[in-house]
């Protein structure tokens, strides 16, 4: 099994269990706060989709071989700036936060997917090597991939650790 392909696998993984967790959740627990966070699992879903389009427009752009294409955030805002992502985040939380769950399981779902499809078609080497895209800035294609799995494990994780609090 390839590098690649351990990636992928943990990320699919990752992808069921997530499906799986939230089909277990009724309306009210997915739009509840997860004390002692104002952000509700719908919250948290939105956010990690809008992030998602970022790892995509950087598949794509490997792909495609050309710059990436950002998704339009504000304006003088920069997600790779130290201190911006928590004023992103924030506006990401206003922008979704009154979106239906439905649709935003929707985005969720279908950029993950698209995710994992635009990463199972790239070359191996194309991931793997570090000076490949020089809009990464030294870091491999793979890089993309293992930190999306990372930031929904986060997510994850704070989700788990809600639910159990619920039950004691």
């Amino acid at each position: 099994m390839t590098m690649q392909d351990h990636i992928l696998a943990a990320l699919r993984e990752q992808f069921e269990g997530w499906e799986d967790l939230l089909r277990t959740m009724s309306d009210e627990e997915i739009t509840a706060p997860l004390s002692p966070s104002e952000w509700s699992v719908r919250d948290d879903i939105a956010h990690l989709w809008a992030w998602q389009q970022r790892s995509i427009a950087r598949l794509e752009a490997a792909r495609d071989d050309r710059e990436p294409q950002f998704p339009q955030w504000p304006a003088g805002l920069d997600p790779e700036a130290q201190g911006q992502p928590d004023q992103l985040n924030a506006w990401l939380y206003e922008t979704y936060h009154d979106m239906p769950w439905s649709q935003v399981h929707q985005y969720w779902r279908d950029g993950f997917l698209r995710f994992l499809d635009l990463g199972a078609r790239l070359a191996e080497k194309d991931l793997l090597d570090a000076s490949r895209y020089a809009w990464l800035e030294g870091h491999p294609l793979a890089f993309v991939l293992v930190a999306s799995y990372d930031h929904h494990q986060e997510h994850l994780d704070t989700l788990l650790d809600w639910r159990k609090q619920q039950e004691e």
